[in-house]
């Protein structure tokens, strides 16, 4: 029996010896590897902080005091200890468990995540909500030092020094985000982590001058007000002290009696207090440790070897497109230049950033920043490409009206993962992006039917002058032949694929082999369907549009996106201007008014009702009540 086996609460680790620990740990490793190499999922990150996670639980008592997870693609641990260890093997699976913190699953989640940055401020919530409501218990954000470079962190920190309320801030520092990670904040965290003589030099000072018999404690008192140079390069995490916080480490992340000696002693402070960690992203793992970002977020692997396993021989995916199509394009236009926000490999530019070092941007997690910098450099005669995933996209809302679009500067958007994501639900669903961003003058938005088209729409937006959004999934292609040479795409306008005599669909990016599908069902029940690929959400092509609602009077739109001011409401609307609702039918199918949670993506089509098949019914039933 190991001992994981009688863990069935945070309770339970409150007796447990060091050596029961350690023993527990390992345990955990041995659970977590065997799950996500059979499911997938964030296998480095959570690998790193088994120690801390044990040692956290240990020493605080959720869910009553509450352990707030930035990101939360390190929160396995957490679940496993906290009531979730038999469903664990359901991890990220169609209706298992999230692989994110979430409230509604257990109230040991303080608080739901999936973003970056976002813990020091929710965690300052629950201080001042304690402290106002005369309750006592303790709070604790986890955040790495990679979600540390996002500015909302960094405006958390300042708040809460300010603020002076008690509350405990874990910097877990693996030098990792997805990729490694940039910046100047990054090199300060390195300059602390590489210098083992920065604490002690600091503990051996004090000491020394507390010992100086009779004044000693005030020199010291004295010596500790004193911002001089030598106080800086003598005392590591003086950045944090000087926002207000009480700085301890750093401490290594894998000695859990440490950790829990510390964790006491921070507990034991009303003020504010940082606590350094270093730990090793994929540690217990050798193919996680040796290759962290592959392992941060992988499919199923090969438990001995760490191969990923890939069934057939897929065709290349839209990133890689992508990829492929803009160094090719960079080589005739030397203003092209690249931008992401910590996403080299996941966004495609990892062979760009080889290619063209001096061409290429890596701003850590920061959307925002990623956009207005692109802002500045199109206003200085660049063509910068900005290639973030949907879902991150929306953290720079304002910074894509106020600072792109409002000057109707040409800064290319390329979103990634767009549409449904599958394994790591609704914080990752890219199901917003249509919605939003048509509601913004001057933003041109389109999106690809292939992988091919893709290749030309990149062309045709560096060709433009104004902001221009390209969209597409997460995955392989269709598998059609990209050899041919780019060319431009006529802004605004849409092609007929299939023509039709009984409905047509008007379909957008990813639903556009849906509809074809779609209207091959229906052929066969005696329905003659069109398909429209739109191609551009914005400006919808009303021309074609027109004369396809006039010819068959029933219309169906589809996009992975919200149906709420999505695609097939701008359909909706430009049919309403001409005055065709009354001798038109509109049914627009994509996504309903709700969040979609984790699963394969062909179970969440077919349970929204946007395979081919449920489609093919929608439709009839349409029909029929025409």
């Amino acid at each position: 029996m190991s001992v994981l086996d009688s863990i069935n609460s945070p309770k339970d680790l409150h007796n447990l010896s060091p050596e029961g620990l350690a023993t527990l740990c390992s345990d955990i490793r041995t659970l977590i590897i065997k799950v996500v190499a059979k499911n997938g999922g964030h296998l480095a990150p959570n690998l790193g902080v088994v120690e801390l996670t044990v040692a956290l639980h240990k020493v605080f008592h959720t869910p009553t005091d509450k352990i707030v997870w930035d990101v939360g693609h390190q929160a396995y641990i957490h679940k496993i200890l906290t009531g979730r260890k038999k469903e664990f093997p359901t991890l990220r699976l169609y209706k298992g468990l999230s692989g994110f913190p979430k409230r509604c699953e257990s109230p040991h989640d303080a608080f739901g995540t999936g973003h970056s940055s976002t813990s020091i401020s929710a965690a300052l919530g629950y201080a001042c909500a304690r402290d106002v409501k005369g309750e006592d218990y303790n709070v604790v954000a986890v955040i790495g030092d990679g979600a540390l470079t996002g500015g909302e962190a960094l405006e958390a920190l300042n708040n809460a020094g300010d603020q002076h309320r008690k509350l405990i801030v874990v910097l877990n520092d693996n030098e990792m985000s997805i990729s490694k990670n940039v910046g100047a904040l990054s090199e300060y965290l390195s300059e602390i982590r590489t210098n083992p003589h920065y604490t002690k030099v600091k503990s051996e000072a004090e000491n020394l001058l507390k010992s100086i018999p009779s004044i000693g404690d005030k020199v010291a008192t004295a010596a500790s007000r004193l911002k001089d140079s030598l106080k800086y390069f003598l005392v590591p995490g003086m950045f944090f002290e000087d926002l207000g916080f009480k700085y301890f480490g750093p401490v290594d992340g894998h000695n859990i009696e440490a950790l829990v000696e510390l964790l006491e002693k921070a507990k034991t402070l009303d003020d504010p207090v940082l606590i350094h960690v270093i730990t090793k992203k994929g540690k217990g793992y050798a193919p996680a440790e040796l290759n962290p970002n592959k392992f941060h977020g992988t499919g199923p692997f090969e438990l001995a070897t760490g191969k990923k396993i890939v069934v057939g021989n897929p065709p290349q995916t839209y990133t890689q497109s992508f990829s492929k199509a803009l160094i090719t394009l960079a080589q005739d236009n030397k203003d092209i230049v690249a931008i992401t926000a910590a996403m080299p490999d996941g966004t495609g530019l990892t062979e760009f950033a080889k290619k063209y070092p001096t061409r290429f941007f890596d701003v850590a997690i920061a959307e925002q920043h990623a956009v207005t910098l692109a802002a500045g450099m199109a206003c200085g005669g660049l063509r910068p490409v900005v290639a973030i995933y949907s879902t991150f996209a929306q953290r720079a809302f304002d910074q894509i009206l106020h600072d792109v679009c409002i000057q109707n500067l040409p800064v290319v958007l390329c979103l990634d993962r767009a549409g449904l994501v599958g394994d790591d639900g609704y914080t990752h669903h890219g199901v917003f992006d249509y919605s939003y961003l048509s509601m913004m003058p001057n933003m041109t938005i389109m999106a690809p039917k292939d992988e091919n088209e893709l290749r030309h729409m990149l062309y045709t937006a560096l060709q433009g002058n104004s902001p221009m959004t390209i969209r597409y999934p997460r995955g392989s292609g269709l598998g059609v032949d990209c050899s041919e040479p780019m060319h431009e795409v006529p802004i605004g306008k849409g092609e007929i694929l299939r023509q039709g005599e009984d409905v047509y669909f008007w379909a957008i990016g990813s639903m556009v082999d849906t509809a074809l599908k779609t209207a091959e069902l229906l052929e066969q029940q005696g329905i003659k369907a069109g398909v429209v690929n739109a191609r551009f959400v914005k400006p919808l092509d009303k021309e074609l549009l027109l004369a396809t609602a006039k010819k068959v009077g029933c219309i169906v739109t589809l996009e992975e996106n919200v149906i709420k001011g999505g695609f097939g409401e701008g359909v909706l609307s430009a049919l309403n201007e001409e005055q065709l609702l009354n001798t038109t039918k509109v049914l627009n199918l994509g996504i309903p008014d709700a969040f979609i949670p984790q699963g394969d993506k062909k179970l969440l089509l077919r349970d929204l009702k946007l395979d081919p098949a449920s489609v093919a019914i929608s439709v009839e039933k349409e029909l029929k009540s025409k």
